[in-house]
């Protein structure tokens, strides 16, 4: 398919740069044979007595880490790098840049030169080198130390279209993780769970409607604009997930019962349909596009997306195409606020 067909005119003013509070203030448009305007806390009203929620319970890590090249003669250029997949005890992916300004064997000093701290600062060096930024970095530290170093000397990494619009602060730390953060090794969070609330899962579980957790490190992949012509020609960037056997378990008694299984976030959705309800530990590159067939989940709760996106033509390829540019064209129209900090849908897939 071409992805010009995912395309579609966003205001700027509709890119949220904070969230709601409370969270579950947030509008929520539920898409399903219309379209219909209410608010994240009144998504019990809205499920079924045995519908299952299933978040990702994944922890972001401060994995943005700016520093300097070292070791060459002459000068020492600033190096920014994303940290986006753990390959071992040492070893990241990550994306830099400048790029160019790096080949293999050079050596990175990340944090505060100035700390008299051990862990004021990590020295890398560049183990591989590859494409569109991408390198492999080999730290000097491993295992829990190297966690706390990266701890130590990196932040929060904001969504590109948040930090091109203001600085970051410490109310980030708070409000770029879900409630459900357990598990550390994302560098992106799965933002359709940010709206919920403790006074939120009360109500849900006074419904009688149930949740599972699942784990999906979300990398740095989900920033990345699609740059091919045609769907065909892209490739997603794989992320490393786990769904526990206890919780397939869960899942198939739910169904079977009647209860609808519905994905919080597209993580949570691209998980479980790689998971094909069975249990699963490994990494995913899953490209949902229109035409897909969904297996796993018969409900969806996501943000608003960029154009363009590979999560916009999963989105598609669940409720529709045709459905979703309406679907978007309303929220546009009516305020919504759009991406990582904005409100929520709620999409029931097209019959």
């Amino acid at each position: 398919m071409r992805v010009a067909d995912f395309d579609f005119e966003l205001p700027p003013e509709r890119i949220a740069l904070r969230p709601a509070f409370p969270r579950e203030s947030a509008k929520l448009l539920v898409v399903c044979d219309g379209l219909a305007d209410l608010t994240v806390g009144d998504l019990p009203g809205q499920l079924r007595h045995g519908d299952v929620l299933v978040f990702n319970n994944t922890k972001v890590i401060p994995a943005a880490l700016s520093g300097h090249r070292v070791g060459r003669l002459g000068t020492t250029p600033k190096i920014e790098a994303l940290l986006h997949m753990r390959l071992d005890a040492s070893r990241w992916k990550a994306f830099v840049k400048p790029a160019k300004k790096l080949e293999r064997g050079d050596r990175i000093r990340f944090g505060d030169e100035a700390r008299v701290c051990l862990l004021g600062e990590v020295m890398a060096t560049v183990a591989e080198k590859g494409q569109a930024g991408e390198v492999t970095l080999a730290f000097d530290f491993y295992g829990t130390v190297l966690d706390e170093a990266i701890a130590a000397v990196g932040r929060m990494p904001l969504p590109p279209y948040i930090e091109s619009k203001r600085e970051q602060d410490q109310q980030d730390a708070a409000d770029y993780q879900t409630i459900f953060a357990r598990e550390a090794g994302a560098v992106a969070a799965p933002t359709a769970g940010l709206h919920f609330t403790p006074d939120l899962m009360q109500w849900l579980q006074e419904a009688g409607i149930s949740h599972e957790f699942v784990t999906l490190h979300v990398g740095a992949g989900t920033f990345l604009p699609v740059k091919a012509e045609d769907t065909k020609d892209h490739k997603m960037h794989a992320e490393w997930g786990e769904v526990s056997a206890e919780v397939v378990e869960r899942l198939k008694a739910a169904r079977a019962a009647g209860g609808r299984i519905i994905a919080v976030g597209t993580t949570s959705l691209r998980l479980l349909e790689s998971s094909q309800l069975a249990p699963f530990s490994g990494t995913t590159e899953i490209f949902i596009t229109p035409g897909y067939q969904f297996h796993a989940v018969g409900g969806l709760i996501t943000n608003f997306h960029l154009p363009r996106s590979t999560l916009f033509m999963l989105v598609s390829a669940f409720a529709g195409q045709t459905r979703m540019k309406l679907a978007y064209a309303h929220a546009i129209a009516n305020g919504y606020r759009f991406y990582s900090y904005g409100d929520a849908s709620l999409l029931w897939p097209e019959k």
